[in-house]
């Protein structure tokens, strides 16, 4: 399968072929042979070359193209696109109908709620902050709308994918 990838501001060309837990990558003129497994929800452990790498992949939610990874002490913001399965609806912005879920990406604690229920938003505000592997990652509105519902207090641990607020 062949993709496009954007890493920050940088543009890549990327080429996976999968054969069971074993994934070969072509990334630009790099090529990687990698045992991959999911232990839990958006973790992924990769070997390559002896050493294990772990990520963290926060899920998409609507109106989201690009996704947080995180590896140790990096993030990063990634954006994957499909050249074959593109089509007009699935250009950024396209539909702000329905709801948002705003999930955790890894196990953390909801350091600060910054907005309320009720609140309006925009896409990109923060809602709230949440400390994940001695980070502290703002959980930002994936579109605009208004914040209907808040599901946790400042203080409570969460889990790798829990809603923690819904935008409607």
């Amino acid at each position: 399968m062949k993709l496009s990838a954007t890493v920050g501001n940088e543009s890549i060309q990327v080429e996976v072929r999968r054969e069971g837990e074993r994934v070969f990558a072509r990334v630009d003129d790099r090529e990687y042979e990698l045992e991959v497994s999911a232990p839990e929800t958006n973790v992924y452990l990769m070997r390559h070359a002896g050493r294990v790498h772990e990520f963290f992949v926060a899920p998409n939610t609507q109106g989201i193209e690009v996704s947080r990874v995180s590896s140790g002490t990096a993030t990063f913001e990634v954006s994957i696109t499909d050249p074959k399965r593109l089509r007009g609806s699935a250009i950024a912005g396209a539909s702000t109908d329905g709801v948002a879920e705003l999930r955790t990406a890894m196990p953390g604690k909801v350091v600060r709620i910054i907005m309320d229920v009720g609140a309006n938003v925009d896409s990109g505000d923060a809602v709230m902050v949440v400390e994940a592997m001695k980070m502290q990652n703002d959980l930002k509105a994936p579109r605009p709308g208004v914040i209907k519902e808040i599901r946790v207090v400042e203080g409570q641990t969460v889990s790798a994918g829990d809603v923690l607020a819904v935008i409607g």
